[in-house]
């Protein structure tokens, strides 16, 4: 008996100790992530886990990069090693995620020092993706459909935009529309998922940010929404916004990892999302797929029509072609990554940028400006939103998931949500 008890015993040893030196690399990696952001403020977007893992306030006058990059290249040794002595698929999935987050660690310490590399290596680093590559052709091919569609004479981008001014939003009554379209969304996510008990979200409204809308999640499976009043607000932004940045975007994708990872499974290293890594590309990428997970088919374009549009007090007549312009306009975006990589790369002047961003992405001015704004401060990050949502989009598709089989399609979109995976993981697939 004492004898199969020893062996038992070690039996256990054996089948834990892997996953405890997993887990005290995962307390390490949420500490140098913390220990970054106490220099990089755009490093963490979110933690919610033990304040134990805190790092104590330091002298942020010198930002000690070798320090730094050291620690993150011992962490994946050390993972490295645990997983060529491991044959465990969940351990060797968790192991490989970690040591991309890490990669990522490396990159942005690297940016953050005043050290660059081409767009797309950055972007392979940072988001595990390298996004295809368009040249102005395309771009002018797509512009050249609109021709049918829009009304009147002349450019387009100014045909579109004079079209896109029939559905912006007045100002006092983006509140009421985006509260309705934010409570239609989280009802149709419902319908699906069982969120967890008490999650739920603040509504802000901000001013003269580069972006249009944010999710800040604080753990608790709690969020403050942002949405950016100083930039024109169209009224298919609303369900946008309200499904990217709500449900079942951000706020759902967060809520369902602090729950089956973190609270659940207790792997501490989902406590901490840094902004730059990534993870990014499967939180933008699945918020922004999660807008036709929501609102399939014609149903935005319905919703609009019959709810949002005459809260607003908008006139439907051309609502038909407006948003057969939408659907050309979204495959446009990929000109916002030419633009960053021109930026970045191939020293395009800002005057070309704006063409690109108003003749190709059909942004007005104020837009134009912003999105340069969001370009010279996030970089790469770009692809996240579209490359991010065609890599979604593709998975989701290539394992069943049609919108022929709603059920199927939402259950994997779940499960994609509720686990560690990044971009090499679902195209590999």
């Amino acid at each position: 008996m004492l004898a199969c008890a020893a062996m038992a015993c070690g039996t256990r040893e054996q089948a834990t100790a892997p996953h405890d030196r997993l887990d005290s690399i995962a307390r390490e990696y949420v500490k140098l992530g913390l220990s970054i952001g106490q220099f990089d403020g755009d490093f963490v977007d979110a933690y919610y886990g033990p304040d134990s893992l805190r790092p104590a306030k330091t002298d942020t006058s010198h930002f000690p990069k070798e320090t730094f990059l050291q620690r993150a290249a011992a962490l994946k040794k050390a993972l490295a090693a645990l997983a060529t002595g491991n044959e465990q698929d969940t351990l060797a999935h968790r192991a490989e995620w970690l040591t991309a987050q890490l990669t990522a660690f490396e990159r942005r310490i690297h940016l953050f020092s005043g050290t660059f590399v081409a767009f797309d290596a950055e972007s392979k680093d940072l988001f595990d993706a390298v996004a295809p590559v368009y040249d102005e052709k395309h771009f002018q091919d797509l512009i050249a459909r609109l021709d049918h569609l829009l009304p009147g004479q002349g450019p387009i981008p100014a045909r579109y935009q004079q079209l896109a001014n029939h559905f912006l939003i007045p100002q006092d009554k983006i509140d009421t529309v985006f509260t309705t379209a934010i409570a239609e969304a989280r009802r149709r996510t419902l319908a699906h998922y069982a969120l967890p008990a008490g999650e739920d979200f603040k509504l802000e409204y901000v001013h003269d940010k580069p972006w249009s809308g944010y999710n800040w999640y604080k753990g608790n499976y709690k969020s403050v929404i942002q949405i950016n009043v100083s930039q024109p607000i169209y009224i298919e932004r609303a369900i946008d916004l309200a499904c990217h940045e709500g449900y079942p975007g951000h706020h759902v994708y967060n809520a369902l990892l602090e729950k089956n990872l973190f609270r659940d499974k207790g792997w501490t290293e989902i406590s901490l999302y840094p902004l730059f890594s990534p993870q990014s590309l499967i939180a933008e990428g699945s918020a922004n797929y999660g807008i036709s997970m929501a609102f399939p088919g014609n149903e935005q374009q319905d919703f609009c029509k019959k709810v949002l549009m005459p809260l607003a007090g908008l006139d439907t007549t051309m609502a038909g072609a407006y948003f057969e312009a939408l659907t050309i306009r979204s495959a446009l975006n990929y000109a916002r990554n030419e633009v960053a990589r021109g930026l970045l790369d191939h020293g395009m002047s800002e005057q070309e940028a704006k063409r690109w961003l108003t003749d190709y992405c059909l942004l007005p001015e104020k837009g134009a400006s912003d999105y340069l704004r969001f370009i010279r401060k996030y970089r790469s990050y770009v692809i996240n939103y579209n490359y991010g949502q065609d890599i979604i989009k593709k998975y989701i598709e290539s394992q069943g998931g049609s919108a022929a089989d709603p059920a199927k399609r939402w259950a994997l979109f779940q499960a994609l949500l509720s686990n560690e995976n990044k971009a090499g993981d679902l195209i590999r697939k």
